[in-house]
């Protein structure tokens, strides 16, 4: 990355509240009126490769920041019950992926490492039962360092896990208390350097910036020891601060919250800190090593961007297990539900525990297309994806997005030519509120996203 603005004026003006675009259309677009019937013909039609992900919804104890789907408690026989269930969900999908081979297989919640070593094996024995997993398959998991003993690290090891995530979110004590999550620095360390001697193929770990009580000089440190851990990929997340949807986020006072221009100030100092140390910043929160599979993909052209994030694995080709997980397979997006009673209470009836979905139709899968290449690679060639997509007049098809887009235009932020468009460097904080300019569902809901930084 070059250069960037932090021209206060932009952030203003730009940081508006919009999608990540995980999706597209994003999952407000999911209705309950949908028919269960098009997953199986979704599946049946899909690349012979597909993801698979786990949705661990338990947590120990409550963060306050969170805005993720948990369940708070210190009963660990909670698990096996979900364990039960989602033993039922895989015997349902079992039958449509039996052409099928599993290239990617991710864990997440809530907190996985909630599971002991036992409920672990049990899982992975499951999948193993219900599913092809590639020999070469990324297994990755998030991690909890609180959660997560040498024991258990060595045991998902053996497991077949090969890539971990770990929870930091900040160092500084302060701002841990803020948010009720007091983790000791040398315990991650310890956990980063043990996952090197175990020999997992890939170290990443996440950070947020906007929480409770961060200063540049305190969250600097931060950086800076996040650096020296020599992690193969970083994630920066913006706290999304939505006291009226998550009700931990009460907890959080308001004054003690940087306001937007120091909010922006914490990402500079990151974004800086991470290219000077060599990362390649992949883009919106994420940066990974020159020599890593992301920063790889997209050098090549070929990164994509599903429901986990930046992906190497494909953005159409997602099944998520487990109460809330959303799914995207073939041009069709499909949710569980969100509530542990109501996904119980499905298996136990033998029915389908998808609440709501939706199917694409062209118009989304052309835009999808359009928003996943400049989401992942800042630049779009006009020719080659008119004819993909065969479309005689590109910019009569898209004027009203090229009308939307002239603000940025004019600031510097995108390129517009005859036969591409391109995000400037200065632009690419920006690339979510370019994006929007060709979402056609944007003009509902937009207030239930998070600003953009």
């Amino acid at each position: 990355m070059h250069s960037i603005s932090w021209d206060p004026k932009l952030i203003s003006k730009y940081n508006i509240n919009g999608p990540r675009y995980t999706s597209y259309p994003t999952a407000l677009a999911l209705t309950t009126d949908f028919d269960p019937k098009l997953i199986e013909a979704a599946i049946a039609g899909s690349s012979d490769e597909l993801s698979l992900y786990l949705h661990i919804p338990f947590c120990h104890k409550l963060c306050y920041y969170c805005g993720c789907n948990k369940i708070v408690t210190r009963h660990q026989h909670k698990a096996d019950q979900y364990l039960d269930a989602l033993a039922d969900e895989m015997a349902f999908y079992a039958p449509l992926l039996t052409n099928k081979r599993i290239n990617q297989l991710h864990f997440g919640g809530g907190t996985p490492t909630f599971l002991t070593e036992v409920q672990l094996s049990r899982l992975m024995q499951l999948l193993q039962q219900n599913f092809f997993i590639n020999s070469d398959a990324e297994i990755s998991i998030e991690i909890d360092p609180r959660s997560c003993s040498d024991d258990k690290l060595a045991h998902l090891r053996q497991l077949g896990f090969n890539r971990v995530s770990f929870g930091v979110q900040d160092l500084d004590e302060k701002v841990q208390i803020a948010i009720n999550r007091v983790q000791d620095t040398e315990l991650i360390r310890h956990q980063v350097a043990l996952c090197r001697e175990l020999g997992f193929g890939s170290v990443n770990l996440d950070l947020i910036y906007g929480l409770p009580f961060q200063q540049p000089d305190s969250f600097a440190q931060t950086v800076e020891e996040i650096i020296r851990l020599n992690p193969d990929r970083i994630s920066l997340f913006s706290y999304a601060h939505l006291p009226e949807r998550f009700a931990a986020q009460r907890k959080i006072a308001n004054s003690s919250l940087p306001d937007a221009p120091a909010k922006l100030a914490l990402m500079q100092l990151a974004i800086e800190h991470f290219v000077a140390a060599g990362y390649q910043f992949i883009g919106m929160d994420h940066f990974a090593k020159p020599d890593d599979a992301l920063a790889k993909a997209q050098q090549a052209g070929k990164l994509q961007r599903n429901f986990q994030g930046y992906t190497t694995a494909g953005r159409d080709a997602l099944i998520g297990l487990g109460v809330s997980s959303i799914s995207q397979v073939n041009g069709v997006l499909w949710q569980n539900t969100k509530e542990l009673s109501s996904y119980y209470q499905a298996i136990s009836r033998q029915q389908s525990p998808v609440e709501r979905g939706f199917a694409l139709h062209a118009d989304d899968k052309l835009r999808a297309a359009f928003i996943s290449q400049l989401i992942c690679h800042f630049e779009l060639d006009i020719t080659a994806f008119s004819q993909q997509w065969q479309l005689a007049h590109f910019w009569q098809y898209f004027s009203d997005a090229l009308s939307r887009m002239q603000p940025f235009m004019e600031d510097g932020l995108v390129e517009v030519y005859a036969e591409r468009i391109k995000v400037t460097a200065a632009g690419r904080l920006w690339v979510r509120s370019i994006c929007a300019c060709f979402d056609a569902y944007l003009s509902s809901g937009q207030q239930r996203y998070s600003k953009v930084v």
